[in-house]
């Protein structure tokens, strides 16, 4: 799909003192308008919103700054993934520095769920807590609320997901907000702050901001805590626009010069030592990580390391760490095949929603096989697994179908269900899996056009027109990911003068390419590398594809989707191409 919107395009290059391509990129992203645009280019701390805005913020703030100084028991409840256990720190963090007495805690993925509970409230009541402040979670816990209340323990809800409704006869949501002293979440409907995107670590940042104001922190000290935030941001993969842009631009300038004991012993750990960390460090090494101590064992591992403050102790937690990861990715990579077998071998494969039961998978992993095989079919997938009462899973959608909507839909098969458009989970019991698999299709209206998938092209830019310059330009739209993804570009009839594979695990095909100058230009291939010779082979044949590989003058031609990079390499800077998707010409 090429976008090609109607615009002013000279005078957007005039008032930004950019090329036409920046200004293209710029409005397919919906930026079209002066300031919006100043704003996106040069994202800085000064365009954050006034954290003042959030419905409840000071409310709760006061709330805390009152507990301080009475020096009353406050204990954090967060949550097992990425975003809760960076919220747990801040939140722990920003308190420890103002003078608090307080406690953090972490359910247990399998043992106690998601959010807090009953057990949790109970105990605290028990250790003579006065003030429950929650991070990325809460705002669903109506029962729990009413509990803590009744117990006479404070409650401050800090959180980003959806509020929760119910629907009456007419279809009509009547939105549902938990009985807390104080409610900070920017998607109320009655929150003015015009951000309602951040993840649970941006509203705590934002809590963060005001309770040092009243404390009499210096704002400065506020702002290093974006170095968290941004890494959560990333990890909870929500929309990289806005704010969320300029706390992981921000961010990263703060991680790459972090004095955190544990980050340093992790960046140690994972081979990012001396490395720049970017959004893809944060996203694919980092997140998971973190994510595994939740995954597999206790998130409260994670916590520690961020919290350490002994290079021997961080050094053994960082190794934990990654050790569980690496678990967790043997655990995931035997499951998603253990996925595509029971589709192939079933009805399933008729299915346009995917409902598949493996009852012996790890329960922290159903997510990420869900995602996995979304992505291979390209359809809304649920995976469900074997739970101590019936069965828990988790599912990822495609932009075309709202998962959400589709749960509502079954609502009366499932015991527990939430979650969003794209990903939800849910438990239900085994008896009621296979009629959930049937209502989910019957009511499913996606056509066979809708889940072909898709690539968004930004524009057909031919390769003679790629220069250091543009790749530098480019370099200025980052940081990249949902909501700004990285610019995508088409030529047709590109001439191979030469391929190689590359890698300890011959999982990399780089390209020589010739432009229509007769111009060389580098490209890699990250794909299916077996399927590429293949196709290659069907269509030109062996003399052909012989003579591609030994550098020899052909009559191979294909057309590229691709991105542009900047390679660096013994000091020396040059432009390289990363294909993303390919066909004969």
């Amino acid at each position: 799909m090429l976008k090609n919107i109607k615009f002013d395009y000279k005078r957007m290059m005039q008032e930004l003192n950019c090329s036409e391509i920046i200004a293209k990129i710029l409005v397919n992203r919906g930026i079209s308008e002066k300031d919006t645009a100043h704003r996106f280019l040069s994202p800085c701390r000064e365009q954050l919103y006034d954290a003042r805005l959030m419905k409840d913020i000071e409310k709760g703030a006061s709330i805390i700054k009152d507990a301080i100084n009475r020096q009353l028991k406050i204990l954090v409840v967060g949550d097992y993934d990425v975003d809760g256990v960076i919220s747990t720190y801040l939140l722990y963090k920003t308190l420890v520095k103002c003078g608090a007495h307080v406690d953090y805690h972490i359910p247990d993925r399998v043992k106690e769920g998601y959010g807090i509970n009953e057990s949790i409230i109970k105990t605290a009541k028990e250790n003579d807590v006065n003030v429950i402040i929650t991070c990325d979670n809460g705002i669903a816990a109506i029962e729990q609320v009413k509990l803590a209340k009744e117990l006479g323990i404070k409650v401050i809800i800090t959180d980003h997901h959806d509020i929760p409704f119910v629907e009456n006869e007419d279809k009509i949501r009547e939105y549902i907000i938990p009985e807390a002293d104080a409610v900070i979440n920017p998607k109320q409907l009655d929150c003015e702050y015009p951000f309602k995107y951040l993840c649970g670590a941006g509203v705590v940042f934002k809590f963060s901001e005001v309770l040092y104001d009243l404390i009499g922190v210096d704002k400065s000290e506020a702002y290093e805590l974006l170095e968290y935030a941004a890494i959560a941001t990333v990890c909870d993969v929500v929309d990289l626009t806005d704010e969320n842009r300029i706390i992981v631009k921000q961010g990263l300038r703060l991680i790459n010069n972090t004095s955190n004991i544990g980050l340093k012993a992790l960046f140690e750990e994972t081979g990012l030592s001396n490395k720049e960390i970017t959004v893809y460090s944060l996203g694919f090494v980092i997140g998971p990580s973190i994510n595994a101590s939740g995954r597999l064992e206790q998130a409260v591992w994670a916590l520690k390391l961020l919290i350490c403050e002994d290079v021997v102790e961080a050094k053994a937690l960082a190794k934990k760490l990654h050790d569980l990861n690496k678990e967790r990715q043997e655990i995931t990579s035997a499951g998603v095949e253990m996925a595509i077998e029971l589709i192939e071998n079933s009805e399933l494969k008729k299915d346009k929603v995917l409902v598949i039961y493996i009852p012996d998978i790890h329960e922290s992993v159903a997510g990420i096989i869900a995602g996995r095989i979304r992505e291979k079919y390209n359809l809304p997938t649920f995976v469900l697994t074997a739970a101590k009462e019936g069965a828990k899973g988790s599912g990822r959608s495609i932009e075309e179908y709202n998962m959400f909507e589709g749960l509502l839909k079954c609502k009366d098969l499932l015991e527990k269900f939430g979650g969003h458009p794209m990903a939800a989970g849910l438990s239900i019991k085994k008896e009621n899996i296979e009629l959930f698999r049937k209502r989910l299709n019957e009511n499913c209206s996606l056509s066979d056009e809708e889940i072909i998938p898709k690539v968004i092209i930004d524009m057909q830019l031919p390769l003679s027109n790629i220069t250091m310059d543009l790749a530098e330009e480019i370099v200025t739209l980052e940081p990249f990911g949902k909501g700004n993804t990285k610019p995508l570009f088409a030529d047709k009839k590109i001439r191979i003068q030469r391929a190689i594979i590359l890698g300890s695990n011959k999982n990399v095909l780089k390209l020589k390419l010739i432009n229509k100058n007769n111009r060389l230009i580098d490209a890699i291939y990250f794909g299916d590398i077996e399927g590429f010779n293949n196709l290659i082979l069907d269509y030109y044949g062996e003399y052909e594809f012989q003579k591609m590989y030994e550098g020899i003058q052909n009559d191979i031609n294909i057309d590229i989707v691709y991105s542009i990079n900047i390679n660096e390499y013994m000091g020396n800077k040059s432009v390289q191409l990363v294909i993303t998707s390919y066909r004969i010409s």
